[in-house]
């Protein structure tokens, strides 16, 4: 079993492997489509010990409860979250993300951790938020931990919380076509061939588990037949992408300067969001928990104009203030009930304006939630997809790509905008280079770069030992003085200088031999070149040590890459 998952480790190292990555990516979602399915049961349990009933009606709670419950379960969040260490409190797409690019998709247990039970707590107890920015982190931590566990390499890691991601979105709407390209096109920002081939699998594996074990298998929301009237109704399509772009370029602003309290402690932060929200709530009940259900209700021309308004905007506001401040939820869902209430709000103005032109209200509901979706994520082909998957029908594409392309403009070229992600990664500061050389050495393996023929050589050579390393002549010899590794020199230059030293019978001390040195660092076998670089760059040296793990546990070398041979290997590659 051993020698058989050795083999399949070192099938990974090629990043063009088909099959091995298929594999994966099939393990991968099966994994993403369980944890999601956890996560909405630990909710739907959580929010019936209170008494809400589906876990998600909260509008059917009495208002003092209304008020009470997401205010009290902030501050109780609050308070277990002031009691975990500031790194375990990074959670969501934001830390996927972070994880993806400066730690080469390896994600902490603590944080799944916190993500699961934080954010089914938080939306248990009515908070604004959505379940997916949640599901695509335990997804993704999930198969990273899977991935660590079976000592898999870094390049492979990255491609199973890609497949997570994308399990994660397919189970929770039941789009195995919009979790792919979310995860090509937020989570790694590249497409390649190699890349969608274990991506897809675990978008379908995801959805298979959803559809079988009950998330996803009557669909999320029941939405009738819809199709455009005339193309008279372009510029008013064109309208409602600009009104979403508007309201998610609000909602990114509002977010951003809630995130300016980051300096509270993080119990006064969250007893705000909570009090915000059950005040909203006294109001507005429809502002509670996930939402789904009022934008079914929308969907069915159940609610009116006032009230979409009004449920769009404190939608808005609770949820950028408790996004802002870290509480452990999503954005995508409430994004797509603001765009909704928009879309529905315009489809009821259409049909008073122009009755015997406009199209069903249902129709720009659909539309404003893709334009909302695409905008709030900078994921248009996502967002396209998303809703071709929900309503099954393929005439919606052409007036809500128009609707995504003017919300993005919007929110980008007006607001001057990114998305929401993005924007929270700049106010960390951290930054998250997606050139194409970056990527080649992100999902290049450190193996296939490696110069294997090296020798371990003692700073203090006995003459008996000289003659044998003279004949051998490695490429490289590591000098080393008891356990530590000291530099590198070249083999051709050592077997010159021990040589010329062939007359004294006398140890030879290396570390006087006037030959060029190279000074290193360590890395393990797992990594990837754009690890073994970083390394290079972060220590100063001009090559390292790659070390595997023998049978009782002790490094083992297994060769050496060097600043030349990256950037060598990434002129050929570009």
């Amino acid at each position: 079993m051993y020698n058989l998952l050795g083999r399949y480790r070192r099938s990974l190292t090629n990043y063009e492997s088909a099959l091995s990555y298929a594999l994966l990516g099939m393990v991968g979602g099966i994994v993403s489509g369980l944890v999601v399915l956890a996560f909405e049961l630990a909710i739907r349990e959580l929010a019936g010990l209170w008494g809400v009933p589906g876990g998600d009606d909260f509008e059917s709670l009495p208002r003092w409860l209304a008020f009470a419950l997401p205010t009290a379960g902030a501050t109780l969040l609050g308070l277990a979250f002031w009691a975990l260490r500031p790194e375990d409190r990074e959670i969501g797409i934001v830390h996927v993300l972070s994880r993806m690019h400066s730690h080469y998709g390896v994600l902490p247990w603590r944080n799944a951790v916190v993500q699961f039970i934080g954010g089914a707590f938080a939306l248990a107890t009515g908070q604004s938020g959505g379940r997916e920015g949640p599901g695509v982190h335990l997804g993704g931590a999930a198969n990273s931990l899977i991935g660590q566990r079976l000592g898999l390499p870094n390049n492979s890691l990255r491609v199973l919380v890609a497949c997570g991601t994308a399990g994660g979105i397919a189970a929770a709407f039941n789009t195995p076509l919009a979790g792919v390209i979310f995860a090509m096109e937020v989570i790694i920002v590249e497409y390649t061939v190699a890349g969608f081939i274990p991506v897809m699998m675990s978008a379908v594996a995801a959805s298979a588990v959803s559809r079988n074990l009950g998330i996803g298998g009557a669909g999320l929301f029941t939405i009738p037949a819809i199709e455009l009237n005339s193309l008279w109704e372009i510029p008013y399509i064109i309208l409602l992408g600009v009104c979403c772009g508007m309201a998610v370029a609000l909602f990114i602003k509002a977010s951003s300067l809630a995130a300016k309290l980051g300096h509270w402690p993080v119990v006064v932060r969250f007893a705000l969001a909570g009090l915000l929200t059950g005040s909203l709530a006294l109001l507005v009940p429809e502002v509670l928990g996930i939402g789904y259900d009022t934008l079914d209700a929308a969907l069915h021309g159940e609610i009116a104009l006032l009230a979409l308004l009004t449920i769009a905007a404190c939608k808005l506001l609770a949820t950028s203030f408790s996004c802002g401040v870290g509480m452990p939820i999503g954005l995508i869902g409430p994004n797509l009930i603001i765009g909704a209430c928009l879309g529905g709000a315009l489809g009821i103005g259409g049909q008073m304006v122009w009755p015997e032109l406009a199209s069903h209200q249902t129709l720009y509901i659909v539309i404003g939630m893709a334009a909302a979706m695409g905008a709030v994520l900078s994921a248009p082909l996502a967002a396209i997809l998303a809703v071709i998957e929900l309503t099954q029908s393929i005439g919606i594409a052409m007036p809500a790509l128009l609707a995504i392309v003017a919300a993005n403009l919007t929110n980008t070229g007006i607001f001057r905008q990114r998305s929401a992600h993005q924007a929270v990664l700049r106010q960390l500061r951290r930054n998250l280079p997606d050139d194409p050389l970056n990527q080649l050495l992100h999902r290049t393996d450190v193996t296939s770069n490696m110069e294997m023929s090296v020798t371990r050589v003692p700073a203090l050579l006995e003459a008996s030992a000289s003659q044998p390393l003279i004949n051998a002549t490695p490429t490289w010899c590591l000098i080393h003085r008891d356990k530590e590794d000291l530099y590198l020199v070249k083999g051709r230059d050592l077997a010159d200088w021990l040589q010329a030293q062939a007359s004294t019978a006398e140890p030879a001390d290396l570390t006087g031999a006037g030959i060029r040195r190279w000074t290193i660092a360590s890395v393990p076998v797992q990594a990837t070149l754009r690890q073994a670089m970083d390394t290079i760059r972060s220590s100063t040296v001009e090559a390292v040590c790659v070390y595997g793990r023998g049978s009782g546990g002790n490094r083992v070398l297994q060769g050496v890459v060097t600043r030349e041979s990256i950037e060598s290997f990434s002129l050929s590659q570009l």
